[in-house]
C-alpha cells in the first residue's frame, strides 16, 4: 500500500489523485459531528470510508445498519428497540441499533432503500437526536453522529416521491462522492497486491493490461473477488481464460471480436494498413466476424496467411471460420 510520508491512508489503497482527494475529505468530515452522506456506485468502499471517518477521530463505536435488510413488521423494532409487551413476542425490553450507537456513530448503509414511514422516524432522529422505542410512551435522547450511504441518486428518488426531501437536506450536509474504479485505474496494481498473500504474484503484464482495459462495474469489490478467484483456480502458476470470472471472459472475447470486426478505410495496396472502425452495436457477433474476415481478405487480396496474421488468429481458425461463414 502506497501513501505519502507522514500522511494516514485511512485504509484506502491507492495513490491516484482521486484517492488523495478522498483522504482529504475524510479528514475534514472527521473534525465534526455533522451528518455525512456517502455517495457512489456499489463496491466503491463506502463502509470503508465510514469507518475511516470514525477512526480518524475516535468517539464511541460505529454501528452499521443495513437498510436494505430491514424488512417487515419488525423493522422499527430493529432500529429503535421496543418495550416489553408492545407486541406479540415482545417478552422483554430490547435495545435497537440506534440506541446501541449512542455515544458513537450510526452508519445507515443504503439509506435509499429505507421505506418512507421509517424515513419520517429517521428524520426526527437526525433533527432532534431522539427516538421512541416501539410501545414506549416517551422519547429517548441519544448523542450520535449519523453517516448515511447510498448507490442511488437521491435527487431522482426525491423527484419520484420515494425519498423525503427534508430528510435528504438533513443528511446532505457533508456529501462525499466516492470515485468508481474505472476513474482510478492507476490504483489497480496496488489493489491487486493488497488482495493477495505476499508470496502470490499476479503482477503479470498481460493480466495488468487486461484488468486496466476492463471498466469494473462492480468496482473494488468486483476486483477483489476476481483476484481471489484467480488465486484459487489458477493451475500451477499459469493463468488461463477459464480461471477468470465470466465477466472478464466475456470482456476478453469481446475484445477479440472487436479486433476481428475492424474494417479497412483505405483501398488495398502494398502500403495498406488495417485500420480500426467499431462495428455498430446492432451487428451480431457472427456478422461482425464475417464482415471482419471479408474485409481482411480484401485488404490482403485473398492471401490467407497474411489474413490470419492480420486478424491475429491461426490459419486453422481462419479456415474454419471461412468455411462456417461460406467465405471459402
Amino acid at each position: 500500500m502506497v501513501k505519502s510520508a507522514g500522511k494516514p491512508d485511512y485504509g484506502l489503497v491507492g495513490c491516484s489523485s482521486a484517492i488523495a482527494d478522498l483522504r482529504r475529505l475524510i479528514e475534514k468530515a472527521a473534525r465534526t459531528r455533522l451528518p455525512v452522506l456517502l455517495l457512489g456506485e456499489s463496491g466503491t468502499g463506502k463502509e470503508v470510508v465510514a469507518r475511516a471517518i470514525c477512526e480518524a477521530n475516535p468517539r464511541g463505536r460505529m454501528v452499521p445498519i443495513d437498510c436494505g435488510s430491514l424488512v417487515g413488521t419488525l423493522m422499527e423494532s430493529e432500529l429503535f428497540g421496543h418495550v416489553k409487551g408492545s407486541f406479540s413476542g415482545a417478552v422483554e425490553n430490547k435495545k435497537g441499533l440506534v440506541e446501541a450507537a449512542d455515544g458513537g456513530t450510526a452508519f445507515f448503509d443504503e439509506i435509499g432503500d429505507l421505506p418512507l414511514d421509517m424515513q419520517v422516524k429517521l428524520l426526527r432522529l437526525v433533527q432532534e437526536s431522539e427516538f421512541r422505542p416501539v410501545g414506549a410512551s416517551q422519547s429517548r435522547k441519544v448523542d450520535l453522529r449519523v453517516i448515511a450511504a447510498t448507490h442511488r441518486d437521491l435527487k431522482t428518488e426525491v423527484a419520484a416521491g420515494r425519498f423525503r426531501l427534508d430528510l435528504y437536506y438533513r443528511l446532505n450536509v457533508l456529501p462525499i462522492r466516492l470515485p468508481p474504479l474505472r476513474d482510478r485505474k492507476e490504483d489497480i496494481p496496488l489493489l491487486m497486491r493488497h488482495f493477495v498473500a505476499p508470496e502470490e504474484d499476479l503482477a503479470i503484464p498481460d493480466v495488468l493490461s487486461l484488468f486496466e482495459s476492463y471498466d469494473w462495474p462492480g468496482n473494488v469489490r468486483e476486483l477483489k473477488h476476481c483476484v481471489e478467484r484467480i488465486v484459487a483456480l489458477r493451475s500451477e502458476g499459469a493463468l488461463r481464460l477459464a480461471d477468470m470470472p465470466t465477466a472478464l471472459q466475456y470482456h476478453v472475447q469481446h475484445n477479440d471480436i472487436h479486433t476481428l470486426a475492424e474494417s479497412v478505410d483505405e483501398p488495398p495496396g502494398p502500403a495498406h494498413r488495417f485500420t480500426a472502425a467499431k462495428s455498430p452495436p446492432i451487428v451480431s457477433i457472427p456478422d461482425s466476424e464475417r464482415q471482419a474476415i471479408s474485409a481482411a481478405l480484401v485488404a490482403t487480396r485473398g492471401e490467407r496467411a497474411r489474413t490470419a496474421k492480420l486478424l491475429k488468429i491461426s490459419r486453422t481458425t481462419l479456415y474454419r471460420r471461412m468455411k462456417e461463414y461460406k467465405l471459402a
